[in-house]
């Protein structure tokens, strides 16, 4: 039986500690109902006996306290609410404890934003990891030494588990009773909890918002001319010379201030564009290609699927509900 610790963090998201709860102790009763042994000890650790959640909207009553828990098989981070700097310093006491199970051969999981108390350890560093798309600025600017995959749902490096965005962590709990329980059972818990398994990626639900919280001026003024002008065709040269910079210059202080280069800006920007048109228009792929500055069909859907994860009009019949 594994040893499966959920922690219960200071003002963390309740949904993220109670769903791991609800999936595990689930997935004993399906094994149970069908003769077999159970396979987790759930158990909820907290650095304190009871907990306040969500700005103190909930409170949990942990099992057992962070100091008196010795050794787990699976530790689960759920993820942190509020403001992030304030969430890491209000749960600063976990760190240790977390890298100590590691160290000691327990697995580790982060669900959503709690990504960013596992790359507080120091464990990712120089590894992969997924967390929600909207704070991904921030995450690599925190932790430049870990690689942070936007698109991913489920990363998993050396038992470093993380997952995407918001409710995408069930796919992560899915993997987890997957690698735990076996392929069976983690199919059935995924039919009894009506979920859709290995799901590999939240590109469809990325909304590309360039970074621009920067202090170069004339990128942030490039960044405006370039989303201005999203029906025309923009080279990096034409770029350089409008900002009187150097073409290799230009891109480098482009790639350091939006962490894109300029040619993967100028698509992103014209990606975000098109998925606007598809949700909230009845024009066709060829006149939403023809509105963001594209003339070649297979090279527009090309990048449209690389960037959503999904074909325009796969994404147009999903999002456009005039599509159905």
């Amino acid at each position: 039986m594994k040893h499966v610790t959920i922690l219960a963090l200071n003002d963390g998201v309740s949904a993220s500690i109670a769903d791991p709860c609800i999936m595990f102790n689930g997935v004993n009763d399906l094994l149970i109902q069908s003769g077999k042994p159970p396979a987790f000890k759930v158990q909820l650790a907290g650095l304190t006996k009871t907990v306040k959640l969500h700005n103190g909207f909930f409170t949990v009553h942990t099992d057992i306290l962070l100091e008196d828990l010795k050794k787990s098989d699976l530790v689960i981070i759920p993820a942190l609410g509020g403001e992030i700097m304030s969430a890491l310093k209000k749960n600063a006491a976990f760190i240790p404890w977390i890298s100590k199970q590691y160290k000691r051969g327990a697995d580790v999981a982060s669900l959503c934003l709690g990504a960013f108390l596992l790359a507080s350890t120091g464990l990712l560093k120089g590894k992969e990891c997924s967390t929600h798309w909207l704070m991904s600025t921030q995450f690599r600017e925190m932790f430049p030494d870990v690689t942070l995959v936007d698109g991913r749902v489920v990363t998993e490096q050396n038992g470093l588990f993380s997952s995407g965005g918001a409710t995408s962590y069930w796919s992560l709990i899915l993997h987890l009773v997957e690698k735990y329980a076996g392929r069976e059972m983690a199919i059935m818990a995924s039919k009894v909890y009506a979920l859709e398994i290995d799901r590999k990626s939240q590109s469809p639900f990325i909304m590309f918002n360039g970074q621009k919280e920067h202090v170069d001026d004339p990128i942030r003024e490039a960044q405006d001319y370039i989303e201005s002008r999203v029906s025309e065709r923009i080279s990096v040269g034409e770029l350089a010379v409008r900002f009187a910079i150097g073409r290799r210059h230009f891109e480098r202080r482009f790639k350091k201030a939006t962490n894109n280069t300029p040619v993967e800006y100028i698509q992103r920007v014209k990606m975000e564009a098109a998925k606007k048109h598809f949700e909230t228009s009845r024009k066709n792929v060829n006149e939403v290609m023809y509105d963001v500055g594209y003339s070649d069909t297979k090279a527009f859907r090309t990048m449209f699927k690389k960037i959503t994860g999904l074909s325009p009009l796969d994404y147009k019949n999903k999002y456009n509900i005039q599509a159905n």
